[in-house]
This record gives C-alpha cells, structure tokens and sequence, in this order.
C-alpha cells in the first residue's frame, strides 16, 4: 500500500454540501450572485471533531447546473455555496482542528453548460474541442441537415456529457483540476464514478499529480467490478466498498449471516492489497437506519464498520439515526441529502443514543489504528450468528454479531488468542465474557467487540 501515512488514522465524515446547506436546487436561481453558504460548515467541524472523525469527505462544490455532479466548471466554486475565498477558509478551518479535507471530482462527464462542451457544438466536429468528447454529428447531406449532434453520456443520462479519455488535453485538465485544489489546501480527491473510466487513465495523470502533492489520497467511486484490479492499473489508494455495503444490511435484514461472511472473506482478500473505502452509507443510497428492518441491528452494522480493515467514512446524519429512502425517480435523492439545522445544537437529542454509539465505537477504532490494514479472519457462521478476528501482529479483537432472538453463548476457541493476553475482556457492545474470559454471552440480537 503506497496511501499517504495519514489515512492509516482517518476516519472521515461525509458531507453533501448542497444539500446539506439548504441551497438552491438549480444554479439558474442565483445567477451569478455569491450565496457564502460554506461558512456554515464550520460549526460543524467542531461536530466531526467531537464525533472522533479525523477528515472530512466533501460531496461536489464546483459549480453546475443542479445537483453538483453536472459539472460546468471545475475551478469554479458553485455561487450557490460561495467562492473560492471560501472553500480556501473552509480548508484552513479544517486543517486548524486537525482535518483533512477530501473533495469529490467529477471527472468522468460534464454538464451542458460546460464551456469546452458549447465550444466543440460551435465549432464542430474537427475542432480541438470535439476532441474532449464523444460526439456523433449529423450527416450534412440529409434533407433536414441532419438534425443536432447527439453526445455519449453518463448512464442514460443526456444531462451528463461523457468526456473521451483517450484525449490527451482531457488528462491534462484533469491533472490541472487535481493539483490547482492542492496546491490551496485540499487533502485528497473522491473520484466520481471511477469506474466508468478506463483505469489506465487514471495512472499518468495521478503519477504527475503526486510529484506535486505526495501526501494526496485518492479514492474512486467503484460500485461494481474488480477492485483489486482497478486499483493496481489505476495507481489509486482505494475504492469504495460497495460489496461489503450491501452484504451488512442484506444478510442483517435476511438473518442470513453467510452472506456477510463471503463478503468478509473477499474483504480480507481486497485488504490484501488495498485499504477499501468502508461505509454503510452515503449521499447516493437509502439511509442505514431505514434499510434496516429490524432497528436493533443498527449497532451490527456500525461495529462491522469500525472494526473491519479499510478507512471507515460515516455519512453528515446516520451518526444521529437520520432516515430517508433514495427512490428511483427525478428528486429520489432529496431524501438523503436534506438540509441540516445552523448548528448541531440544534439536532433533535432523540438521536443522541446513536451518536454515542457512534464515538464508542470510533473511539475504539482510534485507540487500535491497526485495524486499518489487519487481516480477518472468519470464526464461526451460522443463521443467526457470525464471529470473525480481525489481527495485526500480536494485536486482535474478536467481534460477535447476533440475530438469535434467544441468549447466545460462544465460547473462544483455546487456540484463538484475543489481544495476546487473558482474560478477554468486553471492549464495546452487549455482551459480556465470562467463565474465566473464554466465553461471550450475548443477550437476544445481542453484540460484543472482545479484546
């Protein structure tokens, strides 16, 4: 693993600005007056500080027509949000609070309004510009003209214009996006919809980008597909977990707990190689605590989140019990990216319980930094129970996650050393080890981190 030393210890805090600051809907409601809403974040680093995150991973700031993923220009701060003046305080904010600050770059497609996308409609198709895309222009000969030219786009999407890869000047803007946020303060770069990029691209242009900014992370939105893969051709640090994301609320809801366990054994095997973004979720899926169906096992998926190798990443709101359901239809995401009060004082104090859990358990994660390149290793599996260790060294912690609707007691294999030395005590959760520290019992639906 060749990541920065820095994300061996990040947690981070996931932020969906637009949303989160209660701004327009579309650009064209401002215009070109300056909304200077990213000041209002700064409340809540202190937040993100108390929460036990270590870096904040901040959805699309650039400007665009809409939701922030139509980009229109990448060195332009969205006047829905502010300036650069802005975005540059928010960075130097931060950093005084010891954050690290990751942005989201959409580099896979543009919005319409993109300049070097009207530019290529102008001037046609043997234009520098055409190059940046992939374009299909009418035959000039037809009766009509031909009509307008159509554009390749992001799944299904017209809004969103695909960019060609192959394009030289493309990698350079890229690269020029990349190092001119940098050089002004940012940590790191979420690369949207990564996966929709042939990864080769992404290796000379991260490869110059780090000769300036050694110590940038780079993550890439991977929903699907090989990731060990695409990280070794791509030269990113990690991507995101999305198998083990659907495995936690999946086999939670099912009791089925086989199906966490594959996904644990592949997880180990990506750990092998990569440290995997981890999440259970984000501003693009239903809300954790409205996937489950059964509340109590909400604690489950948080302890699979900040016990298992990787960086963990806890979406603005889950960390208080937020609800919402994406829904597949135009707005369907307005659930899951609502506007938050000025301050965290004013959450409801109804979501409190979940925000403790929340720092127990980062808390822990913090106290054993290990845990983000360990190995796991699955114990036991069955219908309504799943142990698995995961280690480093001499350093362990064993983690039991029941379903049972009954007591369970299990007890430590003799050959299993917890932490490399007895007894075993209970670190977080509901269970508790007795019989001379081998064995853990867990009360119905019950939980327990060992160590």
């Amino acid at each position: 693993m060749n990541e920065p030393d820095w994300v061996r210890h990040a947690v981070l805090w996931q932020v969906y600005p637009l949303g989160f600051l209660g701004a327009e809907p579309t650009r064209a409601e401002v215009g070109d007056e300056v909304r200077h809403r990213l000041a209002g974040l700064e409340p809540w680093l202190d937040h993100a500080v108390e929460l036990g995150a270590s870096g904040i991973l901040l959805g699309p700031v650039f400007d665009s027509r809409t939701h922030g993923y139509d980009t229109t220009d990448h060195l332009r701060v969205d006047p829905r949000l502010g300036d650069e003046e802005d975005l540059v305080a928010l960075f130097a904010a931060a950093h005084e609070r010891g954050l690290r600050v990751v942005l989201d770059g959409v580099f896979n497609h543009v919005g319409q309004d993109f300049a070097m996308f009207r530019r290529a409609l102008a001037d046609g198709p043997d234009s520098p510009a055409a190059r940046w895309f992939r374009l299909h222009w009418p035959d000039p000969q037809a009766p009509d003209g031909g009509g307008t030219p159509t554009h390749e786009d992001f799944e299904g999407h017209s809004a969103l214009v695909a960019l060609d890869h192959g394009e030289p000047a493309v990698a350079e803007h890229v690269e020029r996006v990349m190092t001119y946020w940098l050089d002004r303060g940012a940590d790191g770069w979420r690369l949207d919809a990564a996966y929709a990029v042939p990864p080769t691209f992404w290796k000379p242009v991260l490869d110059r980008v780090r000769a300036r900014h050694p110590d940038v992370y780079v993550v890439g939105e991977v929903i699907h597909g090989d990731y060990q893969g695409i990280v070794a051709s791509s030269g990113m640090d990690s991507v995101t977990q999305y198998e083990l994301w659907k495995a936690v609320w999946s086999a939670l809801n099912d009791r089925n707990l086989w199906e966490l366990d594959h996904a644990l054994r592949r997880h180990d095997e990506f750990s092998d190689a990569f440290a995997p973004l981890t999440f259970v979720g984000n501003h693009d899926v239903t809300r954790i605590a409205s996937r489950l169906t059964d509340p109590r096992h909400l604690d489950h998926a948080l302890a699979v989140l900040l016990t298992v190798p990787g960086t963990p990443c806890v979406y603005a709101g889950d960390e208080h019990g937020f609800t919402g359901v994406k829904e597949e239809r135009e707005g369907g995401d307005d659930a899951v990216r609502p506007a938050f009060p000025a301050t965290p004082a004013d959450l409801s104090p109804l979501g409190l319980p979940v925000f403790h859990r929340h720092q127990e358990l980062i808390g822990l994660r913090r106290r054993h930094p290990w845990l983000h390149d360990a190995r796991l290793e699955v114990l036991h599996v069955s219908d309504p129970l799943l142990v698995y260790r995961v280690s480093a060294g001499e350093e362990a912690l064993v983690v039991l996650l029941s379903t049972d609707d009954d007591e369970v007691r299990w007890g430590l294999p003799s050959d299993v050393p917890v932490a490399g030395h007895e007894p075993a005590t209970a670190l977080a959760g509901s269970g508790a080890v007795v019989d001379g520290g081998r064995t853990v019992v867990l009360p119905p639906h019950g939980w327990c981190v060992v160590g």
